[in-house]
């Protein structure tokens, strides 16, 4: 009796041990990562239109990131660059002041932008003709200016646009015409060619497919933050692979469909109504985790119902980037099998971090498993409330 007693302490001194640990590990994980989400990085947006003699392009950025001279290829969140300090100087500026700033910064900026026209390869000249900053008082949020940028051509001829790549991922829309190019680009990549009809050659079928993978890989990794909470109270339910498929085959299967429809537009929910009941699916989910202990019939059909919600919330996504026409298929597809990829890395993170050394232990659920869940039905509740009462 007396070994039983002493190994019984011994059990519960190091669960104990072991839940501080791994609990602290993980509130300064989630609260880094909830604090990161203020400052993100977002891709860049360009539309451009060209005529016969004239181009004019408009390009949707983060201003501030650019004057503080941010490599926006290497960082996702500006609160990781050592040049943070310089961000939130520009980004404590009023947007009069900060517009002037970026004019007297336009000679640097110029000489990132390439707009190339045929036969032709060096730069053409561009200038800019007005600066425009999006308002966001809340200086814990980012904010977007937008460059309207002239050009010339003494010719009719195609062009094709680039930036260098530390000024991010930008999305190139061209405007006006029907076959307008819309494409994805990354790494100072150039844009295919088009002129005053259109685009002149496409990327393949397989070439934009490619191309979107990325894209919804980084709309969960890093920047879907709810997306991996909510799959994170997937996995913190049960370890058991089969509840863990049914789980996840549903989430998949429901946001597919929402995520089809919403970006051919035949489902249209405003954001301020889907970024809230987003939020709520979190709580729900983890709050559940926390007084079940298995997969009950009817949570897959609920999480049928949150995953189309989060289809919504994918395809604002591909909505505000736009898809081109004629491979509109192909780039859905590459996005979507981005989003799956960025889920199924959350998932196996979670399991070698936490299942496979712990996930055996009698203590799991106890000590990670529903603390786990409380942080995140809290900081669920916290976006609830942000994105209804404080939006």
């Amino acid at each position: 009796k007396k070994a039983k007693n002493t190994r019984k302490g011994t059990m519960t001194k190091i669960p104990l041990h072991l839940f501080k640990t791994l609990t602290a590990v993980l509130l300064l994980n989630l609260l880094g990562i909830f604090s990161a989400s203020a400052h993100e990085v977002s891709p860049s947006i360009a539309d451009i239109t060209v005529t016969d003699n004239q181009i004019e392009i408009e390009i949707r950025l983060m201003a501030e990131a650019v004057l503080a001279e941010i490599d926006l290829s290497e960082t996702t969140d500006t609160n990781e660059s050592a040049r943070v300090a310089e961000y939130d100087r520009f980004r404590a500026l009023e947007a009069q002041a900060l517009a002037e700033a970026v004019r007297l910064f336009w000679p640097s900026i110029q000489t990132r932008l390439h707009l190339w026209a045929a036969p032709a390869r060096q730069d053409l000249a561009l200038k800019l003709a007005e600066v425009r900053v999006i308002g966001e008082e809340n200086q814990e949020l980012p904010r977007f200016s937008v460059l309207r940028i002239t050009g010339s051509l003494a010719l009719p001829s195609a062009v094709s646009f680039a930036w260098d790549s530390e000024l991010g991922n930008l999305v190139l829309r061209q405007q006006g015409v029907e076959n307008g190019l819309t494409e994805y680009l990354s790494d100072g990549q150039r844009s295919s060619a088009m002129n005053g009809q259109g685009a002149l050659e496409k990327r393949s079928v397989w070439g934009e497919m490619v191309a979107y993978v990325p894209v919804g890989f980084d709309h969960i990794i890093p920047k879907g933050l709810d997306h991996i909470l909510f799959v994170l109270g997937l996995f913190f339910l049960t370890l058991r692979i089969s509840a863990l498929l049914w789980q996840i085959s549903a989430f998949t299967l429901a946001h597919t469909v929402t995520l089809a429809a919403g970006a051919m537009g035949l489902v249209t929910i405003p954001g301020s109504i889907v970024e809230p009941l987003i939020a709520a699916s979190i709580v729900f989910v983890a709050v559940e985790n926390i007084f079940s202990q298995k997969l009950n019939r009817w949570r897959p059909a609920l999480i049928f119902g949150f995953g189309l919600l989060h289809g919504l919330g994918f395809a604002s996504v591909l909505q505000e980037f736009g898809l081109p026409d004629g491979q509109f298929i192909a780039a859905l597809i590459g996005f979507n099998i981005g989003v799956e990829i960025g889920q199924l890395t959350v998932i196996a993170c979670a399991f070698l971090l936490l299942g496979v050394w712990f996930g055996k232990k009698s203590w799991y659920r106890a000590y990670i498993s529903i603390p786990s869940s409380c942080l995140i039905a809290l900081i669920g509740a916290y976006w609830v409330i942000e994105r209804t009462i404080l939006a």
